[in-house]
């Protein structure tokens, strides 16, 4: 209450509102607590707002001088832990100009001249989302460095392929790594067009239809890294697809991490034993001491699952909205930020298991031979040495894997004379092509999984990423 009896006035609003919010309103309305983490964009962003007022004139030198002293000091008080956030200021940007007004004075008051909040938090939150795009792409090379580097001394261990996780042909375990370093590498181009395409400068559209004032954006575009300013004064406050777009990569990426996540839960388990992770990557059980569980996987596993849902988050909350700024989009920022925080350790996470990992290649070679592994060898020869249609081919090899499965043994153990009854035109020289290691060298073909293709492939990454890291 005033002296006067009357409501005190909002210190935010000024005149326009005589009475200040209600408790709720105030703690709804709030957005400090998530949002202060933009306090480098908001200086930045401040910094070279007032840099081109001062240049086209309309603040003084002196009040610009004022300013950027007055960030630097404010910058460093919040690097330092001294800053008192508050949460009746509503947000990082009130709160770093009502402390620029205790510092600066009056000029202070002349910062926001040709800026709105509306352009000033979508120019911050642009900022941080294009460098959460490259601190992305930064470990998924890390990430698909761990694979090559695992993949390139294994690209010769034999192990199973699997379709419907049912024995399909043998592969090599370098191979099935660097299947993953082409899904990391579609994910990080895809965090490299988000960040071409969101690399527009908002500051200067002010609350949704540009401003009177002579100012110069390419100024501020240029201080700020934006390739060019939005052309669109609503479009530039009013869009987060940006953040949107760089979310569905997050989440595209995040899919390919828990399928990766899953085999390693699979490989390391009893059951399969194709790999072993050490302590570093590994926990117990509180009852049953002869536990390792992977649990490193498996939250990465379920990391997936936040960061999706962070982009459901975000893509629900603005299907409804109308052009230009509603409230609403004070939402966006907590999904995004959780979005690149699971992600960001998810990435971590597995490049280092990935590095810590053993694979036991007798496991999975002895694996690699079982369930008929190499029926699709003794097809392909019948196709190229007794030149029979494939789908025959594909016939007599079924009925070939049915007498083996009665016998209990696998076709390369099954006797010349008993394939010859299904097919009288078999060879001995059938068993060339029947064991895991001849089945691997044969597939020559671009992509394939011969170990010469996989040793070439894992090279070439290693020399790839080695020089997108120099």
């Amino acid at each position: 209450m005033t002296k006067g009896g009357g409501k005190k006035e909002n210190a935010m609003w000024g005149g326009r509102f005589t009475a200040g919010p209600a408790a709720i309103m105030e703690e709804i309305n709030a957005s400090i607590d998530v949002d202060r983490r933009l306090w480098r964009e908001d200086v930045a962003g401040s910094k070279a707002h007032a840099h081109m007022l001062a240049a086209v004139g309309v603040i003084s030198d002196g009040d610009n001088t004022a300013i950027q002293k007055g960030l630097d000091q404010i910058a460093g008080e919040i690097e330092r832990g001294e800053f008192k956030f508050s949460a009746a200021l509503e947000d990082i940007h009130m709160n770093i100009e009502a402390r620029l007004k205790e510092i600066a004075g009056e000029a202070a008051g002349r910062l926001h001249t040709a800026r709105s909040r509306n352009d000033q938090v979508a120019t911050d939150f642009r900022m941080w989302v294009r460098e959460a795009c490259d601190n992305a792409e930064v470990a998924l090379e890390d990430l698909m460095r761990a694979l090559a580097e695992k993949a390139a001394p294994n690209a010769d261990a034999v192990m199973p392929g699997f379709t419907h996780l049912q024995t399909a042909q043998p592969v090599t375990f370098g191979h099935h790594l660097l299947a993953y370093v082409e899904m990391f590498s579609r994910d990080a181009s895809r965090f490299a067009d988000a960040r071409a395409r969101m690399n527009e400068n908002p500051l200067g559209a002010a609350a949704l239809a540009g401003t009177a004032f002579p100012i110069d954006r390419n100024a501020t575009s240029k201080a700020l890294g934006f390739d060019q300013p939005c052309a669109n004064s609503l479009d530039a406050v009013s869009s987060r697809d940006f953040a949107l777009e760089a979310m569905a990569a997050a989440s595209i990426t995040a899919t390919h991490l828990s399928r990766l996540a899953e085999e390693i839960v699979l490989w390391a388990s009893p059951h399969f034993g194709f790999v072993n992770l050490s302590d570093a990557f590994s926990t117990g059980s509180s009852i049953m001491p002869q536990k390792r569980n992977p649990d490193a996987a498996e939250l990465t596993r379920a990391k997936a699952g936040r960061i999706i849902a962070s982009l459901n988050n975000l893509l629900i909350v603005m299907k409804g909205l109308p052009l230009a700024y509603s409230k609403d989009m004070q939402e966006d920022k907590a999904a995004t930020f959780e979005c690149f925080d699971a992600l960001g350790l998810a990435l971590a996470a597995m490049a280092g298991m990935v590095r810590d990992l053993t694979p036991d290649r007798d496991a999975m070679k002895k694996a690699a031979g079982l369930g008929f592994s190499t029926a699709t060898d003794l097809a392909d020869w019948l196709v190229r040495e007794l030149n029979m249609p494939f789908r025959d081919a594909h016939h007599a090899t079924g009925a070939v894997v049915a007498v083996a499965s009665e016998r209990g043994v696998d076709i390369a153990d099954l006797p010349l004379e008993e394939m010859q009854k299904i097919e009288p035109r078999i060879t001995k020289e059938i068993f060339s092509v029947l064991s895991v290691d001849a089945s691997v060298a044969s597939r020559t073909s671009f992509g394939g999984s011969a170990p010469v293709n996989v040793a070439r492939e894992a090279k070439c990454w290693l020399e790839k990423l080695k020089m997108e890291n120099s």
